[in-house]
């Protein structure tokens, strides 16, 4: 009998808190497809849960999450996890855009589930927020950074476009130029700079992090549920969020193509290289 493997993706309520805690440390909190999905399922229960009235979105280790886990790209993912896009797929023909498509479905959906909700998110980065991972933190509503947290574009290095709702996020919050810089530079920013620049709503210090979150996760669950239920909606209104699953599928599109050519293939390799060997 085969034994279940461990979801990658802890889910819990304490009171009227969800908390989604990303642990795949051995990967950096990265995104494979099980991961991506189980994310997904997670997003959408507490979501949609009335008893919750909050939620919080974390890593674990120092690390909130770096993103589609490039490994599992790199090796072809696995036939079984590809079989919803591409039933019966072998995983050695598999080419990298429909791993990525495959991932991106599932991790799409937690966003639009994430920004569609009647309550708060809120993401908790402790560690590096990169590509993914940084789409996935600035979709929250709110974004707590630890002073040892650090945010990171990260797209280019491999010759990819940007998904995860980052393209879309990123002008929305910062500006036309500021999102350009990101992009085009990749600076790396510590949690004051991201402060700074308007990517974070509060940092906070590292030994007093964890009940920093704890306590403003507690108080807004003791809102006025109704009235942040339409507060919201009104804000995703007023900053064309209704665009958001549209743009997302055009975000999609765009890195497939991006993940499937030459370009990809060299900047993938380009990055292994510069990485530790792997034991």
């Amino acid at each position: 009998m085969q034994i279940p493997t461990p979801s990658p993706i802890r889910s819990e309520r304490r009171g009227a808190v969800g908390w989604i805690t990303i642990e795949r440390p051995e990967r950096f909190n990265s995104l494979d497809v099980a991961t991506a999905r189980d994310l997904r399922r997670a997003a959408l229960q507490l979501a949609r849960d009335e008893a919750v009235r909050c939620v919080v979105l974390r890593g674990v280790r120092d690390v909130f999450c770096s993103g589609v886990d490039l490994k599992y790209v790199r090796d072809g993912g696995r036939s079984e996890d590809l079989a919803y896009l591409a039933p019966g797929a072998a995983t050695a023909e598999a080419r990298s855009g429909a791993i990525f498509k495959q991932i991106l479905e599932y991790v799409n959906g937690a966003i639009s589930e994430i920004r569609r909700a009647p309550k708060p998110f809120v993401a908790a980065v402790e560690g590096m927020a990169a590509a993914g991972g940084l789409g996935l933190a600035l979709c929250c509503d709110l974004v707590l950074a630890s002073e040892r947290a650090s945010f990171e574009w990260a797209y280019g290095k491999t010759g990819l476009s940007g998904a995860e709702s980052a393209t879309f996020l990123v002008p929305r919050l910062i500006g036309l130029r500021g999102a350009l810089d990101l992009a085009l530079l990749n600076p790396r920013l510590d949690a004051a700079a991201a402060l700074q620049r308007g990517l974070v709503s509060q940092v906070i210090p590292a030994a007093e992090f964890e009940p920093e979150v704890e306590s403003l996760a507690a108080r807004l669950a003791e809102g006025p549920a109704g009235a942040v239920a339409r507060m919201k909606r009104l804000v995703n209104r007023a900053v064309g969020m209704d665009a958001l699953d549209a743009h997302l599928s055009a975000e999609v599109d765009a890195l497939v193509e991006s993940a499937d050519s030459a370009e990809f293939a060299a900047g993938l390799a380009h990055f292994f290289d510069r990485s530790e060997p792997e034991d």
